[in-house]
C-alpha cells in the first residue's frame, strides 16, 4: 500500500513539475518543488521495493532538482519579468 502511493505520488508530482516548468509562468519555479517531492517519493519506492538503480537515479536528479531551486528562489524575478528562462 506504501509503495503504491510512492509510485502514484512520484508520478504525479514530477508531471505536475515538468508542466510547471514547461509553462515557464511566474509560478514555474514551484515546479523545482514539485519534482523534489517527486524525487523523496520515487525514493522511497526505490527503497521499499529494493531497487538500488532507482535510488541512485533519483539522488541524481535530486541534486539536479536543488540547482534549479536554488537558481529560481535566490534572487527574486527582475522587475517587469517573473518568469525565469531556462537558459542562462
Amino acid at each position: 500500500m506504501i509503495s503504491e502511493l510512492a509510485q502514484w505520488l512520484g508520478c504525479l508530482t514530477g508531471l505536475v513539475g515538468a508542466l510547471l516548468l514547461a509553462l515557464n509562468l511566474p509560478l514555474s519555479r514551484w515546479g523545482f518543488v514539485a519534482y523534489f517531492i517527486s524525487n523523496l517519493a520515487w525514493i522511497a519506492y526505490g527503497l521499499l521495493a529494493a531497487v538500488p538503480a532507482l535510488v541512485l537515479m533519483q539522488l541524481g536528479f535530486m541534486l539536479t532538482t536543488l540547482i534549479g531551486f536554488y537558481r529560481w528562489f535566490r534572487l527574486p524575478a527582475s522587475a517587469g519579468n517573473e518568469s525565469r528562462p531556462l537558459r542562462s
